[in-house]
């Protein structure tokens, strides 16, 4: 029987794969120059993207933790240089780059990482003039970081020599070009800041290409520029070249030599401005000693000096007529107190707690009096007009009627008072009230005002 032939699945045989590309020295470790397209920038931080050429491209990812690290953001259509290794995605069977680190490709791109640097540092506030620093007057030392072979460096210590010679020049060589370049910069200003001896900071190199100057644009370095202690002076190629570095820096030198310029002042020039204070202050102490003998003079010229004793003389009279002016102001004080003692004296003695309750018992008593004199003569004169009611109205009651003869009718009920013989009937009760007592009759006939007969 013949030997059947193995047979794998799809997942062995893309780990096969997968391990003779892991084990290609070529695909493991190999730089990729490509146009960037397809970019997709994922919420875990990773980037999946595809580099192409004219001919052919390559899907690509770069995990989070390597783009971190890089120094401009990418975007569709920029030209990179990409470093990785080649591998499979066994799931989907597909060959892709992995890719660890990247630049951007050519002049082009270089500028695209710088403006994007800038505008992201700006944004943060790095290059606010409220955050710089001003450059000390007279430094006690000065601190240099740049490459200790280049033209910058010679010209930087010469111009501090010339211009302020007692002044200590501290130089930390670094590299100013190549992927190591930021790093030591990075490092030299922490350095300095820890060694703690300088005040200022120069941090430059001389002139070159933006290739040449790309270290002084590198993030890392910004933020060290920006979180340094002591003050820096950026001096980094010619007058023409702006890097990231000197916007961040306290103060910008077009070249290496101005830096120097800016840093420390002209001992000459001090030493001539010192002379002209000192000229200054002589001439203006000449003048003064001038102005204090003329008016020494004019003194010892004065009346005052020449006849002292009449001077003197003149101030014993003034003196007495003082002392007499004293004697008789405190006299008329005194007048005053004792007659305004006296008007107080009396004021006090009329308004005595005995007077005063004499008087309030004299005006009680009188007011009593008054009260029962208004009141004696009001109750007279009410009684009058008590008697007068009284007769008044005896005189019109119907009993004083009555006691002449009359009498009054009233029906059976009293509640009527018969004033008309129209008011009751043959046979009705009526009551006839008399001055004395009350008549209870019985109607048996009626005769009316020109009746001469009777009426049942």
């Amino acid at each position: 029987m013949a030997n059947q032939p193995r047979i794998y699945t799809i997942k062995e045989i893309n780990r096969y794969i997968g391990m003779k590309l892991e084990s290609d020295s070529l695909l493991g470790d190999v730089w990729l120059r490509g146009e960037i397209s397809n970019f997709t920038h994922h919420s875990s931080g990773h980037m999946y993207f595809t580099l192409k050429d004219k001919d052919s491209r390559l899907k690509c990812i770069m995990f989070a933790s390597h783009n971190q690290r890089l120094p401009f953001i990418p975007r569709e259509g920029t030209k990179v240089m990409a470093r990785g290794n080649v591998a499979v995605y066994e799931r989907d069977g597909n060959y892709q780059f992995y890719v660890t680190a990247m630049q951007p490709d050519g002049i082009g791109s270089l500028y695209l990482a710088y403006e994007q640097l800038k505008k992201k540092l700006e944004t943060e506030g790095l290059f606010a003039e409220s955050r710089k620093r001003p450059i000390p007057r007279f430094p006690k030392a000065i601190g240099v970081i740049t490459s200790p072979t280049g033209a910058a460096v010679r010209d930087i210590v010469i111009t501090l020599q010339r211009r302020h010679p007692s002044v200590p020049v501290y130089i930390m060589p670094v590299l100013v070009q190549g992927n190591q370049a930021a790093p030591s910069i990075v490092k030299a200003i922490e350095s300095l800041n820890r060694f703690g001896e300088v005040d200022v900071l120069i941090v430059g190199r001389g002139g070159g290409s933006l290739e040449e100057l790309w270290a002084f644009n590198e993030e890392s370095v910004a933020r060290s520029i920006a979180a340094s202690a002591i003050p820096v002076i950026s001096a980094v190629g010619h007058e023409t070249d702006f890097t990231i570095s000197d916007f961040v820096a306290d103060l910008r030198a077009a070249t290496p030599t101005a830096a120097a310029e800016l840093a420390v002042p002209h001992a000459a020039e001090l030493r001539q401005h010192i002379d002209r204070q000192q000229q200054r202050l002589e001439h203006a102490l000449r003048k003064m000693l001038q102005a204090r003998k003329e008016r020494l003079l004019r003194a010892r010229r004065s009346p005052f000096f020449v006849h002292p004793r009449k001077y003197l003389l003149e101030q014993a009279q003034r003196l007495d007529r003082l002392q007499e002016i004293l004697q008789q102001r405190t006299l008329r004080t005194a007048e005053k107190g004792r007659n305004r003692l006296e008007q107080l004296n009396r004021a006090l003695a009329g308004n005595h707690p005995g007077e005063q309750a004499a008087f309030a018992t004299n005006r009680l008593q009188a007011t009593a009096k008054r009260l029962e004199q208004a009141m004696s003569a009001a109750v007279k004169v009410k009684k009058l007009q008590l008697h007068g009611n009284i007769r008044q109205l005896d005189a019109l009651s119907p009993l004083k009627v009555m006691s002449r003869g009359y009498s009054l009718v009233y029906d059976e009920q009293e509640s009527r008072l018969i004033k008309s013989i129209g008011q009751v009937q043959p046979g009705d009760l009526i009551k006839v009230k008399v001055a004395d007592g009350q008549l209870d009759c019985h109607v048996w006939s009626m005769k009316g005002e020109g009746n001469d007969g009777s009426s049942e």
